[in-house]
């Protein structure tokens, strides 16, 4: 029996702005070691060492007038550039995180407006992992955290921090004074996440990590899945708390 692939057109992306990623070269999508994708339920970024373009679609609705262009302020003198990208959607907020290879955390709105910049550890950001409340593409998910993923260090951002520092951003962004506050809108500006640290270089380079969860009291220890090279390890990490204890 002939084997049947099931597949469903979620919509259509073609613009002239994807010839700056390499489209229109033969596997310009597959074979770009510096192409990084995120995609959501209506919508998809790509981005390269410096660019990131986001393409919204609906049924019936036209890509060229769905697409934002962002060109974040990157250090030439680092030689910085965009290493990691990632959804974050929070009930009705839906929002757009970058790593760069200087280890600072950028997180854009969906106009293209830089909302948070902030730096985590010296060092390349390798992956951006969300754990959600929701796990069906096709529904709005609620992070609870957001995984920075270090080649030495774990980052772990609590996802109602993120939330509530979102919100009043929007609140602001929408207030009759932003006129006046919108020339404060600079890197001092920003207000610092709190988040949670650990060093993971005894056990090998790791190239990737998860959190699978948080273990109930009396333990509340958090629990990390590293990818080192080759092998996969479960790491338990104590948090904070218990070390408050």
């Amino acid at each position: 029996m002939a084997r049947r692939n099931h597949t469903t057109e979620l919509g259509c992306i073609a613009c002239d702005d994807l010839s700056e990623l390499g489209a229109g070269k033969e596997g310009w999508l597959v074979n770009n070691p510096n192409l990084l994708t995120a995609l959501d339920t209506h919508s998809i970024a790509l981005a390269n060492r410096s660019l990131v373009l986001i393409l919204h679609w609906s049924e019936g609705s036209d890509p060229v007038g769905n697409r934002v262009k962002i060109v974040p302020d990157l250090s030439p003198i680092e030689a910085e550039y965009i290493s990691a990208i990632e959804w974050l959607v929070f009930d009705d907020i839906k929002v757009l995180a970058l790593g760069t290879s200087c280890g600072y955390l950028l997180i854009y709105s969906l106009r293209g407006d830089l909302i948070h910049k902030q730096i985590v550890s010296p060092g390349k950001i390798l992956r951006l992992r969300v754990r959600d409340t929701k796990r069906d593409l096709t529904q709005d998910a609620s992070s609870e955290e957001v995984c920075v993923v270090m080649s030495g260090v774990i980052a772990r951002f609590d996802g109602s921090d993120i939330q509530n520092m979102l919100q009043r951003w929007f609140r602001e962004r929408h207030s009759q004074f932003w006129d006046e506050r919108e020339s404060e809108n600079s890197t001092d500006t920003f207000e610092r996440l709190p988040y949670q640290l650990w060093n993971v270089s005894k056990y090998g380079s790791c190239v990737d990590a998860a959190i699978t969860g948080l273990m109930p009291p009396p333990l509340l220890e958090l629990q990390l899945l590293l990818l080192l090279g080759s092998q996969v390890s479960v790491i338990i990490v104590q948090s904070l708390l218990e070390l408050m204890l």
